[in-house]
């Protein structure tokens, strides 16, 4: 079994018209369908109203059961394959290091994001907990279970961090709270670290105080548009959906004085119509900040209000991962960095040589994200295949080397001669 799915999507090699980034002009979300009043708010779950019965795989053709947090939340397949709960086995790496927890309601998400699968849009699309997000199934799985089985391991787990990922539901501030005792009451955060990817919509400072008095350590604020007007036509006003710019920023500026110095960051989606300069920007904004941003490369999710549009060219997505690393690891400036008049890079800031050690290196193509306990570089949240397939591997959760750098290298337009890179030869010794 794979943690892939099988989908019609596939990843552009240029944006529209054959440009190599995505134009805010081509990058319009569709217009969602009219869904039928009981069908909306969880209708089809509610009236059946199945009792969960342990772990629910999705897509396995019965009934979504009525399962809610904080009892139930959903994992991704490979957290589901790491735990034993799910066989499988992933390309490159033979688990995720990071544990990422997902509420989940019969009603769903409530905001309406355009690139996202769990959005409110889909009501009536599928039932909620088989919605694909960030690519993969999400198995739903009762939380003292899950508690369980990594307090056993403690310090020795293979994961190097949990994080729970809230959405916008009226009960997910409470719930939050609840699904972090739960795990405290069975696992010590000086073994496993635990992140809170938040939902700011919802939330006020106090609940930032508490779920850093309660034991988390690093607290981040999803942003994914890097600029305003972006984030209202994707999460906002344009798609009739609740998140407001300022409100984010106003949750993001309370982490930084409750948690500190690098505890705290932003994810931001590569390839939605911003420029590289704009995303960039917004990264160096972060480490002024004195914080952190882990970058996503935009995927056309299926069933998403983006389902049509193209995925981020790789060209685009290569620049900005060397220069946001460059930027956070570096101590390289955005200013130091040329851009052309569409704002891509052109220019990172430093001697060739230097460059191509930064890419030799390879680190800068891996998942971004909290760290783990390698080194501070080195994510523990690899998300592995979450943006792209295997066949054209936008964020590694491996190392890359060989074939997998040369391919980066010709990406990137930064080819040595004699290194040519024939597609498909990363492939050739499996």
């Amino acid at each position: 079994m794979s943690c892939l799915k099988n989908e019609t999507a596939q990843p552009s090699s240029s944006g529209a018209n054959g440009a190599d980034f995505n134009a805010a002009v081509a990058m319009q979300p569709r217009v969602p369908d009219f869904i039928s009043p009981e069908l909306r708010n969880g209708g089809r779950v509610k009236t059946a109203n199945a009792a969960p019965q342990g772990v629910y795989l999705p897509n396995n053709n019965i009934q979504t059961p009525n399962m809610t947090s904080p009892e139930y939340v959903q994992i991704s397949t490979a957290a589901a394959m790491t735990l034993g709960l799910m066989p499988g086995s992933m390309h490159g790496c033979s688990c995720t290091r990071c544990l990422n927890l997902l509420l989940t309601y019969p009603e769903g998400c409530r905001a309406n994001c355009a690139y996202c699968g769990l959005a409110r849009h889909r009501e009536a699309d599928r039932d909620y907990a088989d919605r694909n997000f960030i690519r993969v199934d999400w198995p739903a799985v009762p939380m003292a279970q899950i508690a369980e089985i990594v307090g056993r391991d403690g310090a020795k787990s293979p994961f190097h961090r949990m994080c729970i990922s809230m959405i916008t539901h009226p009960k997910s501030d409470e719930d939050t709270f609840t699904v972090l005792k739960t795990w405290t009451d069975h696992v010590s955060p000086d073994d496993i670290p635990v992140s809170i990817l938040s939902n700011p919509t919802t939330m006020q400072r106090a609940d930032v105080q508490k779920l850093r008095d309660m034991g988390s350590d690093i607290f981040t604020v999803a942003l994914d548009a890097a600029t305003p007007e972006i984030f209202d036509r994707t999460r906002g006003k344009g798609v009739q959906s609740p998140h407001n710019w300022n409100k984010y920023w106003e949750i993001l500026n309370a982490a930084r004085d409750i948690f500190g110095p690098k505890k705290f960051g932003a994810h931001i989606i590569v390839g939605m119509g911003e420029t590289e300069f704009e995303s960039l920007t917004l990264v160096q904004q972060l480490v002024d900040m004195g914080g952190h941003s882990h970058m996503f490369c935009f995927y056309p999710e299926k069933g998403s209000l983006m389902d049509h549009l193209p995925a981020t060219p790789r060209d685009q997505w290569r620049r900005v991962q060397l220069a946001r690393y460059m930027i956070d690891y570096c101590g390289v400036r955005v200013d130091q960095m040329k851009f052309d008049g569409e704002g891509r890079v052109v220019d990172f800031g430093l001697p060739s040589g230097e460059v191509d050690a930064i890419i030799d290196a390879g680190i800068a193509f891996r998942t971004s994200g909290c760290p783990g306990k390698f080194q501070e570089d080195i994510s523990a949240c690899d998300r592995p295949y979450g943006d792209s397939p295997v066949s054209d591997i936008a964020s590694y959760p491996f190392q890359p080397e060989g074939a997998h750098l040369k391919k980066i290298r010709t990406q990137l337009g930064r080819v040595r001669p004699g290194e040519e890179y024939t597609p498909g030869e990363e492939f050739e010794s499996l």
